[in-house]
C-alpha cells in the first residue's frame, strides 16, 4: 500500500504500459502479453556512472517511425545490440567520479521544481510538496495541497502545483510554502509550465491547455491541443505540448495560442525538454527519444532507450532520461543521441531536474529522490 493508491506489477507473465492513469500521471495500466515486451537490459553492478566522459560512448542509430510489429521487433533487436555494446563500469570507478544521495520524502514523489535555492518535491500519494535545499538535501519542510498532486512550475517568486483530482492548482509562496490560494485549472491538469509572464496548464482529459495569470490565478484563456495532453514546456519563445494519445506534440505561441504546428513523434509521448536548438520528446510506449527542430518541427531523428522513459533534463550538453520500469537514468550526447552512460537510481524513477550543479531524480516507489553529483 502506498498512501491511498496502490500499483500492481508484475515481471512474469505480463507488464504493464502507462496510459491514462490519473494516478501515475494520468496513465491506465494495460496489460500486453511478456512477448511484446522489451527485454530488459542486464546491468551487472549497482550503478553505471553517467558522469565520466567518454566511459560508455556506444553509438546510438538514428531510426525513423515503422508499423507497430515493425516498432516490436526494432525494440527487441535494439535492446539486444544495446546489451552486447554496454561498457560495465565497476562500482570503484562509479564512486571515483559521481556521488549519489538519497533523501527522502512524502509518498509517491512524482514532479519537481527548482525556485534557484531549493528543490521542489510533489509527492502523490499524500497530498504534499517537500521543499529540499540543493545544497545539501536539507528538509526545509512538508506542505499541503490538494488531491492527486502531479507537477510543480516556479514562477520566480512561488510554486504552482496541479491537483489532478481537483481540477485546480494551488499557488505556495517559495519563501516559506505558505498557502496562497487555490484556483480552477481545466479538467484533470497534469503538466504545468510558466513563460515569465502567465502559466500553462495542461489538462489532461478535456485535450486543453490553460493560460492562468499567476498574480490572481485567473485564466486568461483555454486552448485546444491533441489528445491526452500531458507535458507542457517553454523553449524561451513557444509553447509546446505532448499529447500521448495521438502521438504528436503541438507547437503554441504564447501571446495569443495560435497552433503553429502538430508534429508526430513516437507512441505514447510523455516528457518533453529542450536544449536550446532542439525538442526531445520521451515516447513512454514506443521507449524512444525523438529529437525536433524547435524552429520548424522537422523531425532530425529518433533514438531507442530503456524501459518507460519519462521526463526529459539537459544539462549544458547531455540529454538525461529516466526508465520506470528499468530503474535507472540514460544520459544522451545532445547533438547527436549518442548513449554516454546509464545510472542505477530508486525504484520507479518519474522526474529528472537540473539545478546547474546536480541532477535530481524523483523515485515514486521508494519514497525519496536521488541526487547525483559530480565528484569534488
Amino acid at each position: 500500500m502506498k498512501g491511498a493508491i496502490t500499483r500492481q506489477k508484475t515481471h512474469t507473465s505480463v507488464f504493464f504500459e502507462r496510459r491514462l492513469d490519473p494516478f501515475r500521471r494520468g496513465i491506465l495500466l494495460e496489460a500486453i502479453p511478456q512477448t511484446a515486451r522489451n527485454p530488459e537490459i542486464s546491468l551487472a553492478t549497482p550503478h553505471l556512472n553517467p558522469l565520466a566522459q567518454g566511459e560508455l560512448d556506444a553509438q546510438r542509430q538514428v531510426r525513423v517511425s515503422s508499423t507497430p510489429v515493425e516498432l516490436l521487433m526494432r525494440r527487441l533487436l535494439v535492446t539486444i545490440a544495446v546489451a552486447f555494446t554496454l561498457v560495465v563500469i565497476s562500482p570503484q570507478a562509479n564512486a571515483a567520479d559521481a556521488v549519489l544521495q538519497n533523501f527522502p520524502v512524502g509518498y509517491g514523489p512524482i514532479g519537481l521544481a527548482f525556485d534557484g535555492a531549493n528543490i521542489w518535491v510533489v509527492n502523490q500519494n499524500d497530498r504534499t510538496v517537500t521543499k529540499l535545499r540543493a545544497i545539501d538535501g536539507a528538509n526545509q519542510g512538508t506542505f499541503r495541497v490538494g488531491r492527486t498532486p502531479l507537477e510543480a512550475a516556479y514562477d520566480g517568486a512561488n510554486i504552482w502545483v496541479t491537483n489532478f483530482l481537483d481540477d485546480t492548482v494551488t499557488k505556495l509562496r517559495a519563501s516559506d510554502g505558505a498557502v496562497l490560494g487555490t484556483f480552477p485549472a481545466g479538467a484533470t491538469p497534469t503538466g504545468i509550465a510558466f513563460d515569465g509572464t502567465s502559466l500553462w496548464i495542461a489538462n489532461q482529459s478535456a485535450n486543453t491547455v490553460t493560460k492562468l495569470r499567476p498574480s490572481d490565478g485567473t485564466i486568461e484563456a483555454t486552448y485546444n491541443v491533441g489528445s491526452n495532453p500531458v507535458f507542457v514546456l517553454f523553449d524561451g519563445t513557444n509553447i509546446w505540448r505532448t499529447n500521448s494519445l495521438s502521438n504528436n506534440v503541438t507547437k503554441l505561441r504564447p501571446s495569443d495560442g495560435t497552433v503553429l504546428g502538430t508534429f508526430n513523434v513516437g507512441t505514447g509521448p510523455e516528457g518533453i525538454g529542450f536544449d536550446g536548438v532542439h525538442i526531445w520528446v520521451s515516447n513512454n510506449i514506443s521507449n524512444d527519444l525523438t529529437q525536433l527542430l524547435a524552429s520548424d518541427g522537422t523531425v532530425l531523428g529518433t533514438f531507442p532507450v530503456g524501459d518507460g522513459p519519462q521526463e526529459i533534463a539537459f544539462d549544458g550538453n547531455n540529454i538525461w532520461v529516466p526508465m520506470e520500469s528499468d530503474n535507472t537514468v540514460w544520459r544522451l550526447h545532445a547533438n547527436d543521441g549518442r548513449l554516454h552512460g546509464q545510472l542505477r537510481v530508486g525504484r520507479s524513477p518519474q522526474a529528472i531536474l537540473y539545478d546547474g550543479q546536480s541532477m535530481w531524480v524523483s523515485d515514486f516507489d521508494s519514497n525519496a529522490v536521488t541526487k547525483i553529483s559530480r565528484q569534488p
